[in-house]
Parts: C-alpha cells; structure tokens; sequence
C-alpha cells in the first residue's frame, strides 16, 4: 500500500493492471531509454539491447494482471531486466566484443561521459592525463566490461540508476551485505584495471574479468547471498 502512495509508477501500472494502454505507453517513454542503456552493459551484445528491452516490457504487460505493488516499480522492472539479459546471456553464449561493439554502435557523447564516469568514480582514480572521444569510450567500456557479470550489474544499479543496497539485493536476489561486498570487489578490480591507463596509458584488455585474471580470489565470489 505504502508503495502505491508514494510510487507514481506504481499507480500507473497499477492502471495497466486494469488495461488502461495509455499509463503502459507512459511507462514505456519513462523507462526505454534507461532499460537500453543498462541492457547495452549487461546484457551479452550491445546490439542486443533493444531486443532485450522489448523482452523486458513484453514480460510486464503479460505480468499485468497479477502485478502486486510490492515494491517500486524500478526496482520490480530492473529485477525483469537483469532475469532477460541472463537468458539472453546463456542462450547466445558469453563473449565479450568490445572491439566490435564499438565499431558497430557508437553511444552518445552523453553515455560516454556516463560510463566514464561511473568507472572513474566507482574506482576512486582521477586520470593524469585527459583524454577525450574514443579511446576513453574503449578503455571505460573494457574496463567495466571485465568485471564479473555480478558486479557490473552491481556496479550499474547503484551508478547509473542510484539504487539503494536494499534496492539493489532485491533486484539481484541476494543479502544486503552481499551486494556491499559485491560493489566493494568491483571498485577495487576497477582501480587494478585502470591502474596501467591512468599512470601510462596502457589501455586495458578487451577480454573478460575472469580470463584476464584467473588467480585473482578477489574476482570470484560473486555467489555470496
């Protein structure tokens, strides 16, 4: 009840639930933009997202009818997407193509400056140098890329969407103090990353966490609940 007081979303599925087709549109302008830009990150190809955000609004208006305001409406959607970017992850297989992905779509000077700074920020490094348009696209992207899929998650949630720990366990089905351990091994793995680039410019390997470094504790773990 709390929930549809203080959640406009909320009340306005609430109105979907009742098959009112305006409140779903308004859903889908408030939230596209936000969904491709998180599944562009989470899910296995950036060309994927929009697909997958289709996915995510196609699973809400078939959830209609048994939608109960349990929580807010954020963090009950992001919970959709993050189950549509796994399947999408296990049914094409996990490869990471940054290289490819960049060439084939560009993101915005805005996503960039965004992603960058999420990297930036989370990692507690300020470059020595500046460094601007692509090559600080690649070296962000690689970077956030070779986080685990756990903590990239994580990492997003609480950067690009400002999520609370709480918020961010619900959505990922874990305890609050596995989603704190959770960002806290992906700040450290970031400043390990970018570590080589911001002291000398060596730009990171577009490869996965896991593969770059294999004898790292600290890059598994993602299990914890």
């Amino acid at each position: 009840m709390r929930y549809q007081k203080s959640d406009p979303d909320v009340r306005l599925m609430l109105r979907v639930k009742e098959d009112d087709a305006g409140a779903f549109e308004e859903l889908v302008e408030r939230y596209q933009g936000r969904l491709v830009r998180l599944l562009e990150h989470l899910g296995p190809k950036r060309d994927l997202a929009d697909d997958m955000t289709q996915e995510v609004f196609l699973r809400v208006f078939r959830a209609r009818k048994t939608y109960q305001p349990g929580a807010k409406f954020s963090t009950w959607l992001f919970t959709i997407a993050g189950n549509v970017a796994r399947n999408a992850a296990r049914s094409t297989g996990r490869r990471q193509e940054v290289s490819e992905v960049d060439a084939g779509g560009t993101p915005s000077g805005s996503q960039k400056a965004a992603l960058a700074h999420v990297a930036m920020d989370a990692s507690g490094l300020m470059p020595t140098r500046l460094v601007e348009g692509e090559e600080r696209a690649q070296v962000v992207r690689a970077a956030v890329q070779m986080l685990s899929d756990r903590q990239r998650e994580a990492l997003l949630l609480c950067k690009f969407e400002g999520l609370s720990y709480a918020e961010i366990a619900e959505v990922m089905d874990l305890s609050t103090k596995a989603v704190k351990s959770l960002l806290s091994r992906a700040r450290v793995n970031l400043k390990d990353i970018l570590a080589p680039y911001v002291d000398s410019g060596l730009v990171p390997e577009e490869t996965s966490g896991r593969k770059a470094n294999p004898n790292a504790s600290s890059w598994e773990g993602d299990d914890e609940r």
